[in-house]
């Protein structure tokens, strides 16, 4: 790992370069309400790291906007699954 990019954060974002929304419209990924997330989703659907786009955007704590190929209910949804799963493992052991 380069100290540089460590110090300067830019080795946790290096998957961004890799991804399927470079140099697509930001706004696209930040509809406004109602409006439909289907385009972005797309985007998204075959990307080489969506799954690394998705946990940043829950480690982050990303309210807005489509990241990984989720929007912010279903991140909602899925964080809300994960704490559940992980006070079952609590409680289990």
């Amino acid at each position: 790992m380069d100290v540089l990019n460590l110090l300067s954060g830019e080795e946790e974002k290096s998957w961004q370069t890799k991804s399927n929304c470079m140099g697509v419209d930001p706004d696209l990924f930040f509809p406004e309400r109602g409006a439909s997330t289907r385009e972005a989703k797309e985007v998204c659907r075959g990307c080489v790291v969506r799954e690394e786009c998705l946990e940043y955007a829950l480690s982050n704590g990303e309210k807005f906007g489509i990241w990984g190929g989720m929007s912010e209910r279903e991140r909602r949804r899925l964080r809300r699954a994960r704490a559940l799963e992980r006070r079952q493992a609590e409680s289990a052991s």
